[in-house]
């Protein structure tokens, strides 16, 4: 691996679908990947990581069975292991995550939204 400098704004425009997150780089057995979030995703939980998602652009509305956190540009949020939630955006958001190598974005969830994993930009 050469290290160089990745323009994130760069990269967010080769991502064309939202709830489809795509791998920029990687550190360890962990991936950082970009994915353009709108609407509501899924509930799901990931039983055996932790996930981080830093909003780079816009809002998010993270939404747990017991509340609802809001996440601006420039904030992030760590959704421990185990713990059921949902992404939502009203509009547009741009999220950089942060998640082991193989995670599947809906978890133990499934369904329609699953997108492919290591898929690279």
């Amino acid at each position: 691996m050469t290290a160089s400098a990745i323009n994130l704004a760069q990269k967010f425009a080769l991502v064309g679908e939202h709830w489809s997150p795509r791998v920029i780089a990687e550190m360890n057995d962990y991936q950082f990947k970009l994915v353009k979030l709108r609407d509501t995703f899924v509930w799901h939980a990931h039983d055996d990581t932790d996930e981080t998602f830093i909003v780079i652009a816009g809002t998010l509305r993270m939404q747990f069975r017991d509340r609802e956190e809001v996440v601006q540009a420039g904030e992030m949020i760590v959704v421990p292991r185990g713990v059921e939630h949902c992404p939502h955006a009203d509009d547009e958001c741009h999220v950089l995550l942060i998640e082991p190598r193989g995670v599947v974005n809906t978890g133990d969830a499934g369904g329609e939204l699953t997108a492919r994993n290591d898929v690279w930009v």
